[in-house]
Parts: structure tokens; sequence; C-alpha cells
């Protein structure tokens, strides 16, 4: 019996032979049988007197050997995918262009690049022009690249091949180039099949197509030159006259090989920049469109507070917005500050399901057993007194108001804020005390040809104007550039000056060229480099090639062969001296505004400026209207007598510290009045004129005399400029 079941096993567990059942004995390999054989067979097996041996199940080796090779074929089969999704799914999306918001002139350079040569082919193939082979889609991240091509796609209908350009890159080598073959033959395939034009898009296409010459891998440049060759292989005689067009989506676009964006591959390319307060106004009212928002809701202020937001935040600001609705909805319920109007007696579909039968027991309300738990907790209550489904009448007043996007503006920031892009300072002009001549200057170089283009275009002025900022250190000439930025509503981008410096060859001027592209892309736009010295130096024997090359870069940007376009460059320096002369020419920075030491009657300005929020009074008395304005009176006399040569930041630091030596003297009686066991309270802290007094014996001008000497010297070298201050000089001006 042992020999018996041993020499079965060994039969068994044969590999060479193929699988028997009942049987040891190895058969030949079956033909195919006939069909009368077949429905013999099957009459055979549904007989229920037929006889089967019986089946013994399959040993544990051949089921191992089954499940690795399925595992080789599913591993094979990964390999050989494509980095495509499936391509049976290539139906259009579902994204329309109704969709989108403030991008019309996006939308009709689409129609006229991809929709025209889809829709109609016979066009072009009549007059023998060649349509658009490809178009590069470029911007910021999240201005809605990806959405735009679904969009359009959706409107046309057409089959659409959408893929993330990481994708296609494999570890293995071949394996990339043969996914991007295949992608381009299964464009060509719906082409055969005589399905319809095809709309092939690659997103981040910057990942596959980096530039040659500084790539780091020969896989990288196999992988540039194959998708040169696939997009030269998309010619109308290889399409059968029927256009395929390639859609490429990058935020890099200087990163692409420059033979890509040639005519015949990429023709045309379309810029999507940061959003201006009319387009964000008009993406907010597409993304609100769903939402029950209040009817005396202002778009046009909500946009006003949204700088630097592009279309992707303002949809996380609206998600947060309403989140924040419903949580605030929620508390009033519980609260009751919000009452819902009683369910009318005619709507009772929602009390259908709550009716018990009648031979059921009595169900508890919901949420009962939290009363007990949680005795003050008004949600509690709500849930208890209202366990049904509100009624449209009640679900009629819960709406979306502008708080809720107040609130949600301290939460979600601009992703062009965090990546030092365009925004808008909050800077205004009443934060800014005196520089009234600097100010109507600003305004007429650069508010009002924001504001007013045409009226600058109908007397010849179509070149944005640069202004140099130059003066001792403290007196606001970057407050300034933010005050004007946000009077003009237009995008503001801060450069300091050492932070394009790289230490690797053309990384500098790379980060000079980016910035103005940057700007460009998101006009009208405005500039702001200080500390300009340190990144244009005078060119010099002395001056090493690479800041020599960082010169010569922003020299051309500012006034090269590519227009600027409504960017508008604010420049601040504490050494004009210093920079290249080049830099200070007519058509650069052709207005120079020299921003001096505030006199008696302008420091009062400023100090009555940074007071306003500065709780002044009259030490050990009650704090009233008419003792605040005798110590505003007495701090003014203070600021006109005892600081000759303060900067404003100067001034700002004397509060500072006028507010510190209050805040000593208050926390220690608060400390005392705790240790004798009496209540104390932080409400009475009062600013007085002693404070003042003390904090001027500690903070003194920081600009000296020899300095003072010095910049007038320099003001009057440059003498004859635009604009020179009224300022009397005195003894220093005589001294100098």
């Amino acid at each position: 019996m042992q020999s018996l079941w041993s020499n079965h096993r060994r039969a068994k567990l044969n590999l060479n032979s193929p699988a028997q059942s009942g049987s040891a004995t190895p058969t030949p390999v079956e033909t195919p049988a006939s069909e009368e054989a077949v429905s013999q067979a099957q009459e055979v097996s549904v007989t229920p007197s037929t006889v089967e041996p019986p089946v013994s199940p399959p040993p544990a080796s051949s089921v191992k050997r089954k499940i690795r090779s399925s595992r080789t074929a599913v591993e094979s089969n990964k390999r050989s995918k494509t980095a495509t999704s499936d391509p049976k799914d290539r139906s259009p999306p579902l994204a329309r262009l109704s969709d989108l918001g403030g991008v019309e002139s996006c939308i009709e350079k689409m129609l006229e690049l991809v929709a025209m040569p889809l829709c109609h082919p016979e066009v072009y193939l009549h007059t023998g022009v060649q349509p658009p082979r490809g178009v590069l889609l470029h911007g910021p991240p999240g201005c809605g690249k990806t959405l735009l091509a679904h969009a359009m796609a959706g409107e046309l209908g057409i089959p659409f091949i959408n893929i993330s350009a990481p994708s296609i890159v494999s570890g293995m080598s071949g394996e990339s180039e043969k996914a991007l073959r295949d992608t381009f033959e299964e464009a060509k395939a719906n082409i055969r099949k005589r399905v319809a034009p095809c709309l092939l898009f690659i997103d981040e296409i910057d990942a596959i197509t980096p530039k040659r010459e500084s790539a780091q891998r020969e896989m990288e440049r196999r992988i540039v030159a194959q998708f040169l060759t696939c997009m030269d292989d998309m010619s109308w005689d290889k399409t059968e006259n029927k256009p395929v067009i390639v859609m490429g989506a990058t935020n890099r676009p200087d990163s692409l090989d420059p033979a890509l964006r040639r005519a015949g591959r990429f023709d045309h390319e379309i810029s999507m920049g940061v959003p201006d307060e009319e387009a964000r106004e008009k993406i907010l009212r597409v993304l609100c469109a769903r939402l029950r928002m209040e009817g005396s809701f202002d778009f046009k202020s909500l946009a006003k507070a949204t700088p630097g937001y592009v279309g992707a935040d303002l949809s996380a600001l609206t998600g947060a917005a309403g989140i924040i609705a419903v949580k605030r909805i929620f508390k009033e319920l519980s609260e009751g500050t919000l009452v819902l109007p009683p369910p009318e007696d005619g709507d009772i579909s929602m009390a259908v399901d709550s009716l018990n039968p009648p031979d059921s027991s009595p169900v508890p309300a919901p949420f009962a057993s939290l009363l007990s738990m949680l005795p003050g907790t008004s949600l509690a209550h709500f849930l208890t007194t209202h366990p049904s489904p509100l009624t449209d009448a009640q679900l009629l007043p819960l709406t979306i108001t502008s708080s809720d996007f107040q609130h949600a503006l301290a939460e979600i920031q601009p992703s062009s804020k965090r990546e030092g892009f365009a925004t808008v300072p909050d800077v205004t002009w009443d934060d800014i005390g005196a520089l009234h001549s600097i100010r109507e200057e600003l305004h007429m170089a650069i508010v009002q040809p924001i504001k007013r283009p045409e009226v600058f275009k109908m007397v010849g002025i179509t070149t944005p104007c640069g202004v140099l900022l130059w003066g001792p250190p403290g007196c606001g000439k970057t407050l300034l550039a933010k005050a004007v930025a946000n009077e003009s509503r237009a995008n503001f981008i801060s450069v300091k000056g050492p932070e394009l410096l790289n230490k690797y060859v053309g990384e500098s001027e790379r980060a000079v060229r980016q910035v103005f592209s940057r700007a460009r892309a998101s006009s009208p736009c405005v500039i702001f480099f200080d500390e300009l010295d340190a990144l244009v130096p005078r060119r010099d024997d002395s001056l090493s090639e690479s800041s020599a090359r960082v010169v010569n870069t922003l020299l051309t940007e500012l006034d090269g062969l590519d227009a600027r376009k409504s960017v508008y460059v604010i420049a601040a320096t504490n050494r004009p001296d210093m920079i290249d002369p080049a830099m200070v020419r007519p058509g650069r920075l052709d207005k120079l505004l020299y921003v001096d030491l505030p006199t008696d009657a302008e420091r009062t300005e400023i100090i009555r400026t940074l007071l306003r929020t500065v709780p002044l009074g009259i030490v050990g008395q009650a704090r009233t209207d008419q003792a605040k304005q005798q110590t505003m009176d007495e701090v003014e006399s203070l600021a006109r007598e005892r600081c000759d040569g303060y900067s404003g930041a100067d001034l700002a630091s004397l509060v500072r510290e006028a507010g510190v030596s209050a805040l000593k003297r208050t926390l220690g009686s608060l400390d005392r009045m705790d240790d004798e066991g009496h209540g104390a309270s932080a409400g009475g802290i009062i600013v007085g004129t002693a404070d003042f007094s003390q904090a001027l014996g500690k903070i003194g001008p920081s600009v000296s005399i020899d300095q003072r000497k010095r910049y007038i010297a320099l003001k009057n070298k440059f003498a004859g400029l635009p604009v020179r201050s009224s300022r009397s000089t005195g003894d220093l001006g005589v001294a100098s």
C-alpha cells in the first residue's frame, strides 16, 4: 500500500507531465475535439448516472507553480504597460469652459490654436496652411493650466489622452522611450480607427524634456530626443490629414530644451499669469455659483482683499469659508442666536419616518443621553430638540457670509506668497507720516500709469518708469514702495538684493530673468529691489566676472529688446555712488528721489502717526481724552525740540522703548499686588511723557553727523535731477 501511494505521489509531482486527474500514467497532449465529441462529452457530464472517478486535489507544488507563473505574468504586464492609463478610457473630460473664470484671453487663444484645427481641418487643407502642432501652457502653480486643457477637450468632445510626465520615466533602460512611443502611437491609432481628431495633454512636461546640455544622465537626453522625434511624426501626411494636437503644461518654461520650443513642435505658447483684481472677481463668482451666499455678498471687495491669489488658492479659500460657515451655523443654532422657524404643518415628509408602528415600543429621542453627560452643551440640546432633518424653510436663512471669508483669509495663504512671488502689501499712505513731495512724484510715476494707461498713451508715454529711492537708512524708502504698490493695487514682488546671488555659474542671471518673467506674467506688477547696490555694483577692474554678468542681465531686462509690459521697477539704496552709472540713465531708473531725514514739522507728523494705537495718558490718573491729548502735545514737543537728526525708524524705536518703560512700571505694580494677595488687572497700562523722556536717554539718532554731511555732498553731486529736497540744510549744508 505504501509503495502504491509513493508511486502515485511521484506521478503527481512529475513537473514534465501535464496535469492528470485520477490517473498517474502520462497521456499525450489532447487535440481539439469535434463539435460532436464536445456535445457527447457534455451529455455524459450532465447525466446523473455517470460515475466519475474521484478527483484528488492538486498538490502543493503545482499550486505554487501556478501562483509563481501568475505573478510573473502580472509583473510582465505591469512592466509592459505604458505610462498612460487604460487606453479604452479616453472619453472627454467632464470639465467645461464655463467652469473657468478670469482667463478669457487664454480661452480665445485656445479656440484659435486648438478648437479651429480640430473642428474644421478642411479650412487648413483648403488654404494649405499648416495648423499648430503643439501648444505650451506655462504659468505659476495653481493658475488653471490643467483645468483649461481638460475644459477644452470636454467642450470639443474628442478623445483626450492625459499623461503625467513623471509617470513616463522608468528605471529600466529603454522603457521610458518605449512608453513615450506607445503614447504617441495610441494617438495615431485613434486617427486610423476613424474615431476623431485627438488631443494629447502632457502635464509637468519639464520632467521629461530638460535641457540636454545640463542633463546629468544619458537617459534624460534619450527621452528628449525621442520626444522630439515623436513630435515631428505628428505631421498631417502621417496622420491622414486629421490633426493630433499636443498640449504641454509646465511651471518652468525656461528649463525646457530649446529644440522643443521651435516652430513645428510647440509652435505657440500661452502664458497664464497671476490673476488681477478683475479676474479674481470672476473666478470667485464661478467658484461660489453653487454655494448658498448671502444676498448682499460683495465679490469686488473680496477680490481686492486677495492679491496674489491664483485659482487654486481661491478654490481653497472658498472651501475654507464653507467649513467656517458650517461651524458658525452650528454654533449659532446651539447657542440660540439663530432661531429657526417652526416646520410647516403641511410639510410632513420629514416626520413620516419618525412615526412608530402601533406594535413597536417607543424609541428614545436621539442624543437624549448626552443631556445627562453634557448638561452645559447647547449643541446636544439642539440635536435633541431637532432629531429630524431641517425643512427647506428652516434651511433658507443658513448662508455663507462675508465674515466667513474674512476668517478664511487668515487661514489660507497664497501659494505665490510662500514662493516669494507677487502679492500686494498691506501698507497704506495712512501708515506713513510726512514725505508728501515724494508721494506726489511716486503717484505720477507709478500709480497713475497703472490706473489710467490710456491717458498716458495719448501723450506718447508708453514705457514704464523706474524709480530709485536713495537717502539715509531708516527714512521710509521700503515703506514708500509698499504703499505705492498698495495704492495702485498692482502685484508686488519684493527682491532683497543679495538673495538673487548664487555661487553657481549662471544661476544668478537666471534668477534675475525669472523675476522679470514672473512679473511680466502677472502685469501690472511692481518689482522692488531693496539694497540695490549689492546687486548692481559699479563695473570696474576689481569687479568679478560673475557680478558683472548679473549687472549686464539686469540692465538688459530693464531696457533690452523685450518690452517690460507694465512692469514698474522701484529700487532703494543707501549708497547711490556705488551703483553702476548705466543703471540710472533714462529708460531704466530715470527718476531719482532723495528721501531725506525728516524736518521738525515732519517729525511731528510721523510721531502722530506712530502714536495712533498707543494708550497715552497721565500716569496715576484715569485715562481720558483730555489727558491723552495733553500727553500727545507734550510728546510732539519733545519730537520737535529734542529729536533733531532722528529718522523715521529712530522715532518708531523711541515709541517702542517708551512702551517698554510703561510695561516695566505696570508689571512691577502687578507683581506687588499679586504678592499682597490683591487681584491684579493689566487693563490700565498708560504711556506717559516721563516714559518718552526716559526713552530719549536710550535711543539716539542712527545717522551720525559725518554721515549726514556725506549724504548732503551726494545730494549736491546729483544736483539737477527731477526732484530736489526743498528742506534747508542748515548748518550742515554750510559746513559741507
